[in-house]
């Protein structure tokens, strides 16, 4: 009974059209001054102890790395390098886009950022090349999603701050079905683009090669230092948070002087301003995953689906349908952390590993993006593209077809996930 009134209290509220993270906050105040005997002293504690967490220190700085990135000429660099080694396939620039989205997703964590970065430059070029817009369109949208799921990841960090997982597992988990997800948007991309017979750059030689990758190879360092220094245990995850801002800033303006000294206010103010909604959102989900613990919910839940006889196969296939249901109306960071606190609890009594786990709502929040109504990377590129949302759905529908195909494969294969980490000793 008192999860049905959470619920509808939030639902009600989300339907006004008021921001997510005030419909959490609102829904948890109503319910406790309305049905509990919680006092008001635990709330104001909950608020302060829920982002007293080391790993969301990780939050802002990996925001700050990826705003000096984006503005620091790194996301053009790695293109040339990327045209340079996939161009003349089918699809060339194509290729190249989903290649560099790779790239750029290693070193920001942020799939917009990575839609914005990568997307601003290749789709004028792609146009002026002769592909058709759509399929520009198409590439960038979905390969920019790859921004969350090829670690660093700040949706990771959100799953980890929700259910007390490893930041520095989620990570490593996230390489080897991210590199799957990019081979299988290029194999879309590269199809599409023999079937319909379009454009192919000249060869370049090897010596082109290496000039593009020399004038990348300070932003491809970034993904060196990001994860070789939580691999060696030099230093964790926030940490390597921190280095990679100071590095991206370091380079953005010394190395490669694409920016300004000038400018570094007004990206500093851009990611706190980023930054605070992320927190604020932590913060409200924080309260509403400690009323949910409070009522017993998940607990009740994760009983009842035992008692009925719902088996892991049975459980995943639901939280596949309502996590991507939820993508239809919420942007991935909220969705992570209401729903994380509520399906974690069923998934530890049914075997479920927790960087699985973690890893299987990752993958749901990337495909949440690139479909509308709700998603983040239909607006980004549609703001790139002046194309309507309507024919940008239409754009992206094959490769969003094969991302659901992947998410099956992640789902149900999770050694795709665990191998790597095992094998490097951080699980």
């Amino acid at each position: 009974m008192n999860a049905a009134i959470i619920f509808i209290l939030l639902l009600v509220l989300m339907l006004t059209g008021m921001p997510i993270s005030i419909s959490l906050g609102l829904t948890v105040l109503t319910f406790l001054f309305g049905f509990t005997q919680v006092p008001l002293e635990s709330v104001a504690l909950k608020l302060f102890t829920g982002i007293e967490k080391f790993e969301i220190m990780a939050i802002p700085f990996f925001i700050l790395a990826g705003n000096f990135l984006t503005h620091g000429g790194v996301a053009r660099r790695m293109i040339n390098f990327a045209s340079s080694m996939v161009g003349h396939w089918y699809g060339g620039l194509g290729l190249a886009g989903v290649l560099g989205c790779a790239l750029f997703a290693a070193v920001s964590g942020s799939s917009p950022a990575t839609v914005v970065a990568i997307g601003s430059i290749l789709l004028p070029a792609m146009t002026r090349a002769g592909f058709p817009k759509s399929f520009g369109a198409g590439v960038i949208t979905t390969s920019g999603a790859l921004g969350i799921l090829i670690p660093p990841s700040i949706v990771m960090v959100m799953y980890s701050v929700a259910t007390n997982t490893s930041v520095g597992a989620l990570f490593m988990a996230g390489v080897i079905p991210g590199l799957a997800l990019a081979t299988v948007l290029g194999g879309v991309t590269w199809y599409r683009a023999r079937k319909f017979n379009y454009p192919r750059l000249p060869k370049a030689s090897w010596g082109e090669r290496l000039v593009a990758f020399r004038a990348s190879v300070w932003g491809l360092l970034l993904i060196v230092i990001v994860m070789g220094g939580i691999y060696t245990g030099m230093f964790t995850p926030t940490e390597a948070a921190a280095m990679s801002a100071v590095y991206a800033f370091f380079v953005a303006v010394f190395v490669y002087k694409d920016m300004r000294l000038k400018d570094v206010p007004k990206v500093l103010l851009n990611s706190a301003n980023m930054s605070a909604m992320l927190l604020y959102i932590i913060t409200n989900a924080v309260l509403f995953s400690f009323i949910m613990t409070n009522e017993n919910i998940p607990q009740a839940l994760a009983d009842w689906m035992l008692g009925h006889g719902l088996g892991m196969v049975t459980f995943l296939l639901a939280v596949n349908v309502i996590l991507l249901l939820a993508g239809n109306f919420m942007e991935p960071s909220s969705i992570v952390l209401i729903f994380a606190p509520i399906l974690f609890p069923v998934a530890m009594k049914l075997g479920i590993d927790p960087v699985h786990f973690g890893i299987i709502m990752v993958v749901n929040m990337e495909v949440g993006m690139c479909h509308p109504p709700v998603g983040l990377n239909l607006y980004v590129a549609s703001g790139i593209t002046k194309m309507g949302i309507t024919e940008l759905t239409v754009a992206v529908w094959p490769w969003l077809l094969a991302m659901l195909g992947f998410l099956g494969v992640v789902t149900y294969w999770p050694g795709l996930s665990t191998w790597f980490p095992r094998m490097l000793g951080v699980m």
